[in-house]
């Protein structure tokens, strides 16, 4: 059974910085050949996809994200990373990573961002 487990979320005032990582497991989930996502799902709204990486390491990323997040993978420990700077109010949600473009995976228990003054 393959597994996401998300990490880096916390409390952080407007302007201010978090880097995201998502750590993959389970031996039938080969993560380097996988395109992988960055969703979030913030209070009352549908989930978002924010950034994806292809396995080569090409990326894209949502207009309203765009300049200000950084996605980036490292294969060899399985894990996908989202640099989050500049950081705004309305960027508060759970934050998720998954397979893309299709989710795949199990969803993991996500990391909540917050920002706030």
């Amino acid at each position: 059974q393959a597994q996401l487990v998300e990490s880096g979320g916390g409390l952080v005032q407007p302007g201010g910085s978090l880097s995201l990582s998502c750590a993959a497991s389970g031996s039938i989930f080969i993560f380097k050949i996988y395109a992988m996502g960055w969703y979030r799902q913030a209070p009352g709204k549908q989930r978002e996809l924010v950034a994806t990486i292809t396995s080569g390491g090409s990326t894209r990323y949502t207009d309203s994200v765009k300049g200000r997040f950084t996605i980036s993978r490292d294969n060899a420990k399985n894990t996908v990373y989202l640099q989050m700077n500049s950081l705004k109010p309305e960027d508060t949600a759970v934050y998720y990573c998954n397979a893309w473009p299709e989710a795949t995976v199990p969803w993991g228990q996500g990391t909540q961002v917050t920002v706030s003054s």
